[in-house]
C-alpha cells in the first residue's frame, strides 16, 4: 500500500500528537506526582482517588504530608448532604498532623521540617473578627470551615493551608502524632465551648453526649474544676468509657436526665449545659435540664432545624450561645498536653492506613465495635 507525501505527513503529525499526549500522561501518572485522597463525589457517595499533590498557590501556603488523620461527624454530615456548602470534588477531611513539607515566601511561624496540628478553621488573622477571636467568621472567601469542605483536605497523603502562620502550630517534641491528633478541630471545639460557658467551681455542669467532642469537651471542663459534672449518655459502650477513664463524673440516661440533675444539682437545674450530642431531643432536653438564668451551649451540628418553644422557656431567662468553633487557642491546648493535663489518646479505639479509609469509615459511620475515634495513617 503506498501513501501520497500529504497523507505521511498527516500521519507523522497525529504520531507525534499521541507521543504528546502519552508524555503529559505519563508525566500526570509519576509517583513523585500524585497521592490518594479519598474524595466527595455525590451526596452519599465518598471515594479513594488517585489526585495531584497540592501546590503553593499564595505566599501565605503551606503544604503538609499528613502523618496522621481522623474521621470526624462533620464528616458524615457532608456526605449525608447536610452541609449546603461543601463543594463536590473536594478531598475530604479537616482533622490531622503532619510534617510541613514546602511553605510560601511570607509563611514565619513555621519551616519545612516542623510536625504540626492543622487547624480546623481557615483564617487571615487581620479581619474584624479574627482580631476578636471570632476566627469561624473571617472574612477570607476562604475563612471559616474551608478544609475538607469548600477546598480539599486531609484525608490524603498531603494538604495545602492557607494562612499558614494562622493554621497551623508546631508541636513540641515530647508530644506523638497521636497526642495532637484532635488539637486542631473536636480538642479545639471543646475548647472553645468551655471557654464561652463562663464556667466556675461553684457550679454544676451537664454535659449532653459523650462521643469524641463530647469527650473532649469534658476534658476541657475538668480543667475548670467546677462543683459537679453530669454527663448524659444513651450508648452502653460510650457510659462504660466514661466511668471507667474519669470515675469521678456523673453519668445518666436520656430519660432519667432531668430527674437525675434536679437531685444532682442546687439550684433546680444546671448552672451551665454544653448540648454535644445533636440528637432528635438533646437540644430540648438542654434547655430543660437548665436552671433558670443558665448559659446553655451549643455545640452539636443539627442535621435539620431545631424548635425554640419560647413560651414553654418564658421565665427561665436563658442565655444560649451557639455556633462553630473559634479554633485560636491550638497553641495554649499543646501546652496543656505537653504538661499532662489533658490527654486525648484513650479516644483513639481504632487504627487503619489510608488505603483502607473506606473500612475505616464504615466502622466510625455505623458506630461497631466500640468506635469512638479512628486514626488514619498516611502511606508515605
Amino acid at each position: 500500500m503506498r501513501f501520497g507525501l500529504g497523507v505521511l505527513n498527516v500521519i507523522k503529525e497525529i504520531c507525534f500528537a499521541n507521543e504528546i499526549i502519552i508524555f503529559a500522561r505519563y508525566t500526570l501518572m509519576n509517583k513523585e506526582d500524585i497521592m490518594l485522597a479519598y474524595t466527595y463525589i455525590e451526596h452519599g457517595k465518598f471515594e479513594l482517588q488517585e489526585k495531584a499533590r497540592p501546590e503553593i498557590k499564595d505566599s501565605r501556603d503551606a503544604i503538609v504530608r499528613v502523618t496522621l488523620g481522623s474521621i470526624c461527624t462533620s464528616d458524615l454530615h457532608i456526605k449525608h448532604g447536610s452541609v449546603l456548602r461543601a463543594v463536590p470534588g473536594i478531598t475530604v477531611g479537616h482533622e490531622m498532623v503532619g510534617v510541613v513539607e514546602q511553605v510560601g515566601a511570607n509563611v514565619t511561624s513555621v519551616k519545612p521540617g516542623d510536625r504540626v496540628t492543622v487547624n480546623v478553621e481557615t483564617f487571615c488573622g487581620e479581619c474584624f473578627f479574627c482580631k476578636h477571636r471570632y476566627v469561624n467568621n473571617c472574612t477570607d472567601p476562604n475563612g471559616g470551615w474551608a478544609l475538607g469542605c469548600r477546598i480539599d483536605g486531609g484525608q490524603a497523603e498531603y494538604v495545602r493551608v492557607p494562612y499558614a502562620d494562622q493554621g497551623l502550630n508546631r508541636i513540641p517534641d515530647t508530644v506523638s502524632d497521636e497526642q495532637a491528633l484532635f488539637v486542631g478541630d473536636v480538642l479545639a471545639t471543646g475548647f472553645w465551648a468551655t471557654r464561652i460557658s463562663e464556667i466556675t467551681v461553684e457550679d454544676t455542669v451537664l454535659i449532653i453526649g459523650a462521643g469524641p467532642t463530647g469527650i473532649c469537651t469534658l476534658l476541657c471542663v475538668m480543667l475548670k474544676k467546677p462543683k459537679r459534672i453530669i454527663v448524659c449518655e444513651k450508648s452502653p459502650e460510650r457510659i462504660r468509657f466514661v466511668r471507667e477513664h474519669y470515675p469521678d463524673v456523673l453519668v445518666t440516661e436520656p430519660e432519667n436526665c432531668k430527674d437525675f440533675v434536679l437531685k444532682n444539682s442546687d439550684h433546680g437545674g444546671a448552672d451551665v449545659v454544653l448540648e454535644v450530642a445533636g440528637g432528635d431531643d438533646s437540644f430540648h432536653l438542654a434547655w430543660d435540664c437548665a436552671r433558670p438564668n443558665a448559659i446553655v451551649t451549643i455545640v452539636a451540628l443539627y442535621d435539620k432545624p431545631q424548635l425554640l418553644p419560647l413560651p414553654d422557656m418564658y421565665g427561665k431567662n436563658l442565655v444560649f450561645k451557639t455556633g462553630g468553633v473559634d479554633g485560636c487557642d491550638c497553641n495554649e491546648i499543646l501546652k496543656l498536653i505537653e504538661e499532662g493535663k489533658i490527654d486525648t489518646t484513650p479516644l483513639i479505639t481504632h487504627r487503619f492506613p489510608l488505603n483502607e479509609i473506606e473500612e475505616a469509615y464504615r466502622i466510625f459511620e455505623n458506630k461497631l465495635d466500640g468506635v469512638i475515634k479512628v486514626a488514619i495513617s498516611g502511606n508515605k
